[in-house]
């Protein structure tokens, strides 16, 4: 078996500086570490127990079954947040029939975003032994 120490995703922007501001300045998300130089130089975020790397350039966006999952607390205070941010919110937040509320937006690119808020009664926070 592989013993992974680490994981992010890498997405390749078809506009990496457009890229950046959506997610260090509408997301907020925080830089865990930059390197190279130029416009296409990679940008590694804080994405909560992971990593999301933006680095070089694609001729095309993302392939349509690519989708990111970021869990918040608040899903109404998010929508709000992100509003005010001029973010394209797909849907705002909506309690789904398996408990979890949901809202999509999408990055420059037309990547698919769900944030998420797992409800304090939700099954998902049942962790057995613990």
């Amino acid at each position: 078996m592989v013993h992974v120490l680490s994981s992010r995703t890498l997405l390749r922007p078809t506009d990496p500086e457009r890229s950046r501001a959506f997610y260090g300045e509408a997301l907020g998300l925080a830089v865990y570490r930059e390197f190279g130089t130029g416009p296409e130089r990679g940008t590694v975020y804080f994405l909560g127990g992971g990593f999301l790397e933006l680095s070089g350039r694609s001729d095309t966006p993302p392939a349509p079954g690519l989708q990111l999952w970021l869990q918040v607390a608040d899903a109404a205070a998010a929508y709000e947040e992100l509003a005010a941010r001029d973010v394209e919110v797909l849907r705002p937040p909506v309690q789904e029939p398996w408990g979890l509320v949901e809202m999509w937006i999408a990055d420059p690119d037309g990547l698919k975003i769900v944030i998420v808020e797992v409800p304090e009664d939700h099954p998902i926070r049942y962790r057995p032994g613990v």
